[in-house]
Formats: structure tokens, sequence, C-alpha cells
């Protein structure tokens, strides 16, 4: 193996998104996009909209990204949530965090120290998270 150069154009490239789907091979480039969407969404309901400039203290943790995802996929798609997201293979927390590396592997996402995928794994059952208990809300 050489040597470490300095020469920026030596550099690991960011893969794009179409080749992360493509090298994961199991969910389509719509269950990424609605991670990417859906991890904005949870940064921004957990900060309550006062979302920090510092990288570091926007992080989140990967079961607060799981019910993040959960509310953000409710708000979309209602009691459809479910079928949305298992027609895109996610049938558990596991998938998000398989995504959620993939991702970060491919440099689109960052990690702390402290973030592991066992972090998403059985967060939540999806039957009774997108199912038990949903309420249509009313705008008027």
């Amino acid at each position: 193996m050489p040597p470490p150069t300095n020469d920026p154009s030596q550099e690991p490239r960011e893969k794009s998104l179409s080749e992360v789907v493509e090298s994961v091979g199991v969910y389509p480039l719509e269950a990424f996009h609605f991670v990417q969407q859906g991890l904005a969404f949870s940064v921004d309901q957990i900060h309550a909209g006062n979302v920090p400039a510092e990288p570091e203290q926007r992080h989140i943790s990967g079961q607060q990204l799981c019910e993040g995802l959960r509310q953000f996929a409710l708000s979309k798609w209602g009691m459809l949530a479910r079928t949305v997201l298992t027609r895109w293979q996610i049938t558990s927390t596991m998938d998000f965090g398989r995504i959620v590396f993939a991702l970060i592997d491919a440099g689109h996402m960052q990690k702390t120290d402290r973030d592991r995928i066992e972090d998403f794994r059985n967060v939540y059952d999806f039957k009774s998270a997108f199912e038990a208990g949903y309420r249509i809300e009313s705008n008027t």
C-alpha cells in the first residue's frame, strides 16, 4: 500500500446516492430520500425548530431518529405509512439503521464515535408503531 499523500485528488470521493443504492442493493432510491428528509424532520422536531449551528449539537441518536422517521412517515402517509415502507423493503428499525450507515459510509451523513448500527435494533415494532393508536388530525 502506498504512503498517504496530501494530494486532494487522491482523497476518496463521496459516492453518489445512486451508487449507494446500487451497492446496498436492497432498498430503492426513494427509501434513501425518505431517511434523509426524515433526518431533517427529526432534528427540527427534537430541537423545536432551533437547530444549532454546530454539527455536534445537532446530533440525534439512532433511537431518536427511528422515532422521528415514524412520525415523519405518519405525517406523510397516515395509515398507509407501513405499507409504503414495506414496499421499499423497510420492515424494521434495523432497516433504517442499514440505510443510515450506508449513507454514513458514503459520506452523505455523519456519525459520532458513540453511534453504532445496533442503536437501531428493535427500537419499536413496526405493526404497533404504525397502526396502534394512530389518529387522523383535523385542521378544523
